[in-house]
C-alpha cells in the first residue's frame, strides 16, 4: 500500500507538472457542451446531496448544464469503472468519497484502480460520524462504554448501514484502536439501522451527522463522541473519540474526480471554479446544516487525502478481516 501511494502522488506531481503547459485559452473556453457529473449512490444519498449542492453551482458559474447521474451499486463501483473508462475531456466526472477508499481493498478483483485511474479535482466537503447508544444504554461516555464493553465483551450490538461502509469502518477502527469486542450487525441502509438503535434491538452505531442529529436532539440516542480529530462546530460540547483514543480519527468526505488523463488546464480551472463556490458563505451554511465542512484545497491535497485514507482503511480491513459482501 506504501507503493500504492507513492504511485499516486507521483501521478499527481506529473499532472501538475503537465498543467504548467496547458493552453490558458482553452481552459478557459471550458466548458461548451453539459458536463456529467456521475455518482455512484442513489439519489437523495450523501453522495448525491454533495454533487447536486456543487453540480447547481458550477452550472451557474460556468454557463453549461452540470447534470447528475446517478449509477448506484456494488458499494459505488459501478459508478467509478464508469468514470474511470470515460473520453478523459473534462466532460465526465465522478463524485469520489471515502468509500472509494475503501472499496479499494474490499473488492479485491475491481476492473479498475482508483488511484491509477482517477485524477482528483477538487474537494467538495467533509464530517465526522457521531458515535451513539440508546438512550437506555448505561454508558455516558466513551470511557465508560470502553470500560462496560470490556466487562461484557461480545454482549453490545453495533449496528451499521453495511458491510463495508464508512460508518461500519469507523466503528472497526474503534474496536481495534479500544481492544473491545462487539458483535456487528449490518443493515441495508442507515434508516434500519437507526430504528432498530432507537427501538433498543442493538445498542451502539456510528451514524453521519445528519442521520442522528434529530435523534440526538430529542433524546431518543445519546451521543458520546465524534469522530473528527478534534471537536465538531456542530456539536460543540461533544468530544473527539481521540481525546480518549489518542490518534483515532474517521470521517466521510467527498471529492470531485476524473478520468485520469483528463487534460490539466481544465482540471485547474474546475478546481478554481469548485474552490470558489466552496468560498461562498451562503454555500458554507448550507453545508454546515448537513452536519460537515467545505474541503477546500488543490488537486494534490486530494490526492493526499485520498492515498492516506486508502492506506488507512486497507488496514482496517485486513485486521478486522472484513469480506465484501
Amino acid at each position: 500500500m506504501r507503493l500504492a501511494r507513492r504511485r499516486f502522488l507521483h501521478l499527481a506531481a506529473g499532472a501538475a507538472a503537465a498543467r504548467v503547459a496547458a493552453s490558458p485559452a482553452w481552459a478557459q473556453a471550458y466548458p461548451v457542451q453539459p458536463v456529467r457529473f456521475v455518482v455512484g449512490f442513489p439519489a437523495g444519498a450523501g453522495a448525491d446531496i454533495a454533487a447536486r449542492m456543487m453540480g447547481q453551482r458550477l452550472s451557474a458559474q460556468l454557463g453549461q448544464p452540470f447534470f447528475i447521474e446517478n449509477r448506484p451499486g456494488a458499494g459505488g463501483n459501478i459508478g467509478a469503472e464508469m468514470v474511470a473508462r470515460a473520453a478523459p475531456d473534462g466532460y465526465t466526472l465522478l463524485l469520489v468519497n471515502s468509500s472509494n477508499a475503501i472499496n479499494a481493498s474490499l473488492y479485491p478483483d475491481l476492473k479498475f484502480n482508483l488511484i491509477r485511474d482517477i485524477a482528483p479535482v477538487a474537494g467538495l466537503f467533509r464530517g465526522p460520524f457521531v458515535m451513539v447508544v440508546n438512550a437506555a444504554f448505561p454508558a455516558k461516555d466513551v470511557p465508560a462504554f470502553i470500560a462496560y464493553a470490556k466487562a461484557n465483551p461480545g454482549r453490545i450490538n453495533m449496528a451499521s448501514a453495511g458491510i463495508g461502509t464508512a460508518p461500519h469502518l469507523a466503528g472497526e477502527l474503534f474496536k481495534l484502536t479500544s481492544g473491545v469486542d462487539m458483535v456487528h450487525v449490518p443493515y441495508r441502509g442507515v434508516g434500519p439501522a437507526l430504528a432498530d438503535l432507537v427501538a433498543g434491538r442493538v445498542q451502539m452505531m456510528f451514524a453521519s451527522m445528519l442521520s442522528a442529529l434529530a435523534s440526538i436532539k430529542d433524546g431518543r440516542l445519546r451521543a458520546l463522541a465524534v469522530t473528527s480529530a478534534s471537536r465538531w462546530a456542530a456539536l460543540p460540547d461533544l468530544p473527539a473519540v481521540g481525546e480518549f483514543l489518542p490518534g483515532y480519527e474517521a470521517s466521510a468526505w467527498f471529492v470531485v474526480g476524473a478520468p485520469r488523463a483528463t487534460p490539466g488546464g481544465i482540471v485547474d480551472r474546475l478546481n478554481a471554479e469548485i474552490n470558489s463556490g466552496l468560498a461562498d458563505p451562503a454555500m458554507q451554511a448550507r453545508i454546515a446544516a448537513l452536519g460537515d465542512t467545505v474541503l477546500i484545497g488543490s488537486s494534490a491535497d486530494m490526492a493526499r487525502l485520498i492515498a492516506d485514507d486508502t492506506a488507512k482503511w486497507s488496514k482496517v480491513v485486513a485486521a478486522a478481516h472484513i469480506k465484501a459482501e
